[in-house]
């Protein structure tokens, strides 16, 4: 089964991506599956350990199933001064 989801990204992930959000379609089967997918394809650079998801507006856990229209949002540490 494949899904079509929107991710956006922040800080150092809209970087490295060059955009801000992408809606792709995909066959995992949970946002770790996402991450890897999109970490391979864009070269993130951060593990999954150091990151927070959320999943239509709340954060969720990395084995939370995908589902159809979701918006996914990978939040990498920030620094700030």
């Amino acid at each position: 089964m494949s899904v079509t989801v929107t991710v956006l990204y922040f800080a150092s992930l809209r970087e490295r991506t060059g955009t801000a959000q992408e809606t792709l379609r995909t066959a995992a089967a949970d946002l770790a599956g996402l991450y890897d997918e999109l970490a391979a394809h864009h070269d993130l650079g951060w593990p999954r350990t150091q990151l927070r998801v959320a999943m239509d507006g709340a954060f969720v856990d990395w084995r939370q199933p995908l589902r159809e229209g979701s918006e996914i949002v990978f939040i990498p540490p920030v620094s700030g001064g």
